[in-house]
């Protein structure tokens, strides 16, 4: 079982700057695929950023390329996810996910999913 708990979210102007944080429980972090979704009102469930457990591939969505950085520390058992140059677009819960064997891409392929935190950007 593993729990997760991000962190970091807020409201900022747009062109600013976040970072969020997913703590997870547990001994075998690394071993999971971990990405960050986002789902504001009206919509499904959205990928945003994903890293494989060695840390060695990350995979962003074209919307977000460019503008966030999704990293991990596997001794804190922490994901993050930077954001950059925020627009009014990028309002959203975001949710952190783990998974072994993911399409990283497909959220339902996540075993372990967050509470979300808000992200609000004001225009």
């Amino acid at each position: 079982q593993v729990q997760l708990v991000e962190s970091g979210g807020g409201l900022v102007q747009a062109g600013g700057s976040l970072r969020l944080s997913c703590a997870a429980s547990g001994r075998t972090f690394s071993s999971y695929t971990m990405g960050w979704f986002r789902q504001s009102l009206g919509k499904g469930r959205e990928f945003v950023a994903a890293i494989r457990g060695s840390g060695g591939s990350t995979y962003y969505a074209d919307s977000v390329k460019g503008r966030f950085t999704i990293s991990r520390d596997n001794a804190k058992n922490t994901v993050y996810l930077q954001m950059n140059s925020l627009k009014p677009e990028d309002t959203a819960v975001y949710y952190c996910a783990a998974g072994t064997m993911v399409v990283v891409t497909i959220a339902p392929m996540y075993q372990y999913w967050g509470q979300g935190t808000q992200v609000t950007v004001s225009s």
